[in-house]
């Protein structure tokens, strides 16, 4: 196999700055593209979201997810918000996720699609699907795309993030498991997402913190966190939510039990792709709602 000019697991730096990377690529690392200097991340929480048999609580989930949206807009009421975002003819893919122990859940699903119901834009010019976007003809069509998924540590990536998420857009997603899918973020260059995605969620209800091999599932490693994490930029987003699952394992075990791999691909997507600031010092983290135990 040809050798990447990629990261390594040892180019990746943690600390109080977040997620840094020394790439060591020098002259060969691609000229400023624009990327954002500095993004805004909206982390709200709420006790209630969850019953006690783990059931979400639909009405608290929309309340939560246009508050944040209503944040990120800068608007008190949630019709403007949500058009500063979208417009009546955007033709949009909702990407979820469906892994079996941990998916995108229906309820977070049906609040997106309310809001953007209810500014006009057509059903039939709404999807919302995973592991068919390649095929399916909206997404094929699609003007804006809506990024949303649980939050959890990942055997190949280190962490199942937003960046992590679209890898269902190419052909073989296998392809890019190498060197701890460092190369993530090129995905994100291909012209049917490049600049569509609008908003970007990742689902914090009951995140998986710890695990280890391809497939491991250990509900002592999963917590009622009862929080989602949402900005515009895919990286800020994961970065925060890197952390969160980092901070959890400290908390949890008294130090950041190593995982299979880091999540690398988070730092190279900011440094190597320049798709958005991955240090915490560079990323405005709104909090919202209930901080108990908040942890970042």
């Amino acid at each position: 196999m040809k050798k990447k000019s990629a990261v390594t697991r040892r180019d990746f730096l943690r600390g109080t700055a977040g997620l840094a990377m020394t790439l060591g690529l020098g002259a060969s690392l691609p000229p400023d593209t624009g990327a954002e200097e500095r993004a805004r991340v909206v982390l709200i929480r709420d006790s209630q979201v969850l019953a006690p048999d783990g059931r979400v609580n639909e009405t608290i989930l929309q309340n939560m997810l246009d508050e944040a949206v209503r944040t990120l807009a800068g608007e008190q009421s949630s019709g403007p918000a949500w058009q500063r975002f979208f417009n009546k003819k955007d033709v949009v893919g909702i990407k979820t996720n469906v892994w079996t122990h941990l998916s995108t859940p229906k309820e977070m699903e049906e609040a997106i699609r309310r809001r953007l119901l209810a500014m006009g834009i057509p059903e039939a010019a709404l999807a919302v699907d995973d592991r068919g976007v390649r095929d399916n003809p909206v997404f094929l069509k699609a003007t804006a795309l809506v990024n949303v998924r649980p939050v959890r540590v990942h055997h190949w990536s280190g962490m199942g993030s937003c960046l992590k998420n679209y890898i269902m857009f190419v052909r073989f997603p296998w392809m890019y498991h190498g060197e701890a899918c460092s190369d993530l973020g090129k995905i994100w260059t291909r012209p049917e997402i490049k600049g569509k995605t609008r908003l970007n969620i990742l689902v914090a209800l009951t995140p998986q913190f710890y695990g280890r091999g391809p497939h491991s599932v250990d509900r002592r490693y999963f917590w009622p966190y009862q929080g989602l994490i949402v900005g515009t930029n895919p990286v800020s987003v994961d970065a925060v939510g890197a952390e969160l699952l980092r901070k959890k394992r400290i908390a949890f075990f008294g130090e950041d039990r190593e995982l299979d791999v880091q999540p690398i691909h988070i730092a190279a997507a900011d440094k190597k792709y320049r798709l958005g600031p991955s240090d915490l010092n560079r990323i405005e983290i709104i909090r919202l709602g209930w901080q108990e135990d908040a942890l970042v």
